[in-house]
């Protein structure tokens, strides 16, 4: 236990000095905040009551699904794969290892938002704290576990910084945060439904825990699980 929290540490250090990881956790979805946080409550003052949830699920969506997969293609994609299997080091660590320091980045840049956003813009923040936080956490875990899947699945760093952006891409402009999914016709209403920002911005929006928003969440994650373990057991045997 103690080595994998040693090993939790060490990547978090690690990753706080990441470029890549700096950019998509950190810079990139607080400018985003910043500058379109202005814009919205500027042009619909109503946004203000739900500007922390969506700027929230952006940069949850862009550090899960652009930050973390390029990670995970640098060593289950080059030779440090071969240094883990040759160390008797279970192929899994550095999944769990790198999963949870995103995990932590996350919810640093969650916590910075959820603290400006009051201050700067004069949002509304949300009534039921531990629920939000809640809803934040398993919100966090579900889009990692697609990021996790993608680093794992795609070997190739142009290829997946591709398919990272046509799976980023539509689960933003798809979840609500952007405009209503009511202004949405009705199959793109439905493409929304896949991807787990839909779901997270309705959990963190929501007052009063509701089962049918966890519901898709759950198995989006439950099956992104059974992927990686399968993928993980793709990597090994190669």
């Amino acid at each position: 236990m103690n080595a994998f929290l040693y090993g939790v540490a060490l990547q978090w250090k690690l990753d706080i000095r990441s470029k890549s990881l700096l950019i998509t956790c950190y810079i990139v979805p607080l400018l985003f905040f910043i500058i379109m946080g202005g814009i919205y409550t500027s042009i619909m003052p109503e946004s203000k009551y739900t500007l922390i949830q969506s700027m929230t699920v952006m940069g949850v969506s862009m550090g899960a699904l652009i930050g973390l997969p390029p990670s995970l293609v640098e060593i289950y994609g080059s030779d440090i794969k071969k240094v883990y299997k040759s160390n008797g080091v279970p192929l899994y660590l550095g999944l769990v290892s790198m999963f949870l320091s995103a995990f932590i980045h996350l919810l640093i840049m969650c916590a910075v938002i959820y603290i400006i956003a009051p201050i700067a813009f004069d949002a509304t923040p949300p009534s039921n704290l531990p629920l939000y936080f809640g809803s934040l956490v398993i919100f966090i875990a579900v889009s990692l576990s697609i990021g996790s899947v993608l680093g794992l699945l795609i070997k190739n760093q142009a290829k997946l910084t591709m398919i990272s952006q046509l799976v980023f891409l539509p689960s933003i402009m798809l979840s609500g945060i952007m405009f209503s999914i009511d202004l949405l016709p009705k199959i793109l209403e439905f493409a929304g439904k896949i991807f787990p920002a839909t779901w997270g911005y309705k959990l963190l929006i929501d007052n009063n825990f509701h089962f049918n928003n966890f519901l898709p969440l759950l198995v989006i994650f439950l099956t992104a699980t059974i992927l990686c373990s399968f993928l993980l057991k793709k990597l090994q045997s190669e």
